[in-house]
């Protein structure tokens, strides 16, 4: 269902989407993007560069955080304008959690303002994949 604009109200909280990333999933990603950076395929160079292992590609963090947005509105086109600050690299088997909340509401132009954000846990401490990014979307 379509998100209405007379639904929402500021700081109302999205709710958050969840996903374990996969080795797959990387893969996936990188062969749909055309990266095929060796940290998104081989552990040996990952941590040769002084990673854990494999990490996932920002966009594909950012990918997460859009399907977030969209399933909220209801609709994934709605996105008119969406920004992210990459914080913290994502590794395989690495649990990410989507999540935001209104900001303003612009009745005049039928669109809410999100402040977003990804988190996620490593070794106990919450860690920003992505943080400070911000989504226009355009409700009916």
């Amino acid at each position: 269902m379509t998100r209405r604009l007379d639904d929402v109200a500021v700081g109302e909280e999205l709710p958050e989407l969840r996903r374990v990333v996969t080795r797959e999933d990387v893969k996936a990603y990188a062969d749909a993007s055309g990266d095929q950076n060796l940290l998104h395929q081989s552990d040996a160079f990952a941590r040769g560069v002084g990673l854990d292992g494999v990490i996932a590609h920002g966009m594909f963090t950012m990918a997460h955080l859009a399907a977030c947005v969209g399933a909220w509105a209801g609709n994934p086109a709605a996105i008119s304008a969406m920004s992210a600050q990459f914080r913290a690299t994502v590794s395989v088997g690495q649990e990410i959690v989507a999540g935001g909340r209104i900001r303003a509401v612009d009745p005049e132009a039928r669109t809410a303002s999100l402040e977003l954000w990804v988190s996620s846990d490593r070794d106990g401490a919450t860690e920003w994949p992505i943080k400070r990014s911000e989504a226009t979307v355009r409700l009916s």
